[in-house]
């Protein structure tokens, strides 16, 4: 009997709240880990042309440094969007829309949403794979993290003006990597 009073409410969530349109994040999910893929094969091609002392370089070198070039977009892609939805989207403004702020999205918040958890797989499964070479248990707790929370945003539709607040840091992703290279 207890079991039976909290089935239900559990599949009235999943129902409405996680599965509800999950074309769109799960969909957006796969792109994000498709142009990591594509960012990182595009990044080798490149580099190898335009950098002669690239080819010589060790194969961890050159990963790390294809590794960077994706953290470095999806840092350009986060931060646009997330200057955009919280500066100069309509989707947050209080005149808008009615409800809570908090509870508000959009299909194209949340497939930039999608998009970073996307990215956030596909760099935890370097990091690990390539562990610790690309990082260590730090990075690993860091994405680990991120998921979390931007796949919770994502799915719920809770919280994204605030995730995307919060996004807006990863700003200094592309001065970092700079950083590092010199």
């Amino acid at each position: 009997m207890g079991i039976k009073s909290y089935q239900n409410p559990a599949e009235l969530l999943v129902k409405e709240y996680l599965l509800a349109d999950s074309f769109i994040p799960y969909t957006s999910i796969i792109c994000g880990i498709c142009a990591c893929k594509m960012v990182y094969d595009l990044t080798q091609l490149f580099s190898s042309v335009y950098f002669k002392s690239y080819p010589s370089l060790p194969k961890i070198q050159r990963t790390e440094w294809s590794n960077r070039s994706i953290s470095t977009f999806h840092a350009m892609f986060i931060t646009a969007m997330s200057l955009y939805f919280v500066f100069w989207s309509n989707l947050y403004s209080d005149n808008q829309y009615a409800g809570m702020v908090t509870f508000r999205s959009s299909a194209l918040s949340t497939f930039s949403l999608g998009a970073s958890v996307g990215y956030f797989l596909a760099d935890l499964g370097m990091i690990i794979w390539f562990y610790p070479s690309l990082g260590g248990m730090e990075y690993v707790l860091h994405h680990l993290l991120s998921l979390a929370a931007v796949a919770y945003s994502m799915l719920t539709g809770e919280g994204q003006l605030y995730t995307f607040m919060v996004l807006i840091s990863e700003t200094t992703t592309p001065w970092d990597q700079f950083e590092m290279v010199s």
